[in-house]
């Protein structure tokens, strides 16, 4: 890092580096582990409560962007939305051009494909695994959010609909005991709410089974996608067409 420090900034970039690694226990332990399940975004809804503090990932070698980090641990790039900037990146990218540093992974971005085939595969059931994140995060946006915001407005002046979007969108394991309650309050009054939110459920109960074979795992998702779009709900059916399009990096 000193080397990439000083070809791209000079002495003022060590500096920076030296200020980064003196700072960095504290910074670290502190703020992350405290601001950082506390306060910020969430690009993506990990089974933590692990936040983005701020866009720009300059005092702590990324580590701001702890949601994006938390949602692909393993991923050496912590930004991921366009906006986002992490210098820890800017170094590795430098240090491999030098020949210094080997990128072996990064996260995922889902490859759709424009002609999909009707008959669901293993490269579709592993695709969509592999780029579960992203799945969750479009199934929020695109069935969960607009049901929710067609609800609310047919149930205008409802109180159970104050403030319950964060409910419909944060993982169940995340609620304390009165949102829970409210959550369910909710969901018992509202029968499209209801099956949105199960279909979420069961659609990440695939990709987190164990011990279940490939085969079985291929039918739970066609099953899924069968009944989604049977339901009656034009974004849930959507969204299982558009599932049927991911594809494997390369395929």
């Amino acid at each position: 890092m000193i080397v990439a420090d000083l070809l791209l900034f000079g002495i003022p970039g060590i500096t920076i580096f030296a200020v980064q690694m003196a700072s960095m226990p504290v910074f670290a332990a502190g703020i992350i582990n405290g601001v950082g399940h506390y306060s910020g975004y969430r690009n993506f809804e990990c089974d933590d409560a692990a936040t983005n503090i701020v866009p720009w990932g300059l005092m702590i070698g990324g580590e701001e962007l702890h949601n994006n980090h938390h949602a692909f641990p393993t991923s050496a790039k912590f930004s991921i939305r366009r906006w986002e900037f992490d210098i820890g990146w800017l170094y590795i990218k430098t240090l491999e051009a030098l020949r210094l540093a080997t990128v072996n992974r990064v996260a995922p971005h889902p490859v759709i494909d424009s002609q999909p085939d009707e008959q669901l595969d293993i490269d579709n059931l592993r695709a969509i695994i592999i780029n579960r994140m992203h799945v969750l995060r479009d199934y929020t946006k695109q069935v969960t959010i607009p049901v929710f915001q067609m609800e609310k407005a047919s149930a205008r002046g409802n109180a159970a609909f104050r403030r319950a979007r964060k409910l419909l969108v944060r993982r169940p394991t995340l609620l304390d005991q009165n949102a829970m309650e409210r959550l369910s309050d909710l969901l018992a009054d509202n029968a499209a709410l209801r099956t949105v939110h199960e279909y979420r459920e069961k659609l990440s109960e695939i990709w987190s089974g164990a011990n279940v074979s490939n085969e079985k795992l291929v039918q739970q998702l066609k099953e899924w996608c069968n009944e989604a779009e049977a339901s009656g709900i034009q974004v849930l059916e959507d969204f299982s067409a558009r599932l049927r399009s991911y594809q494997l990096s390369g395929v």
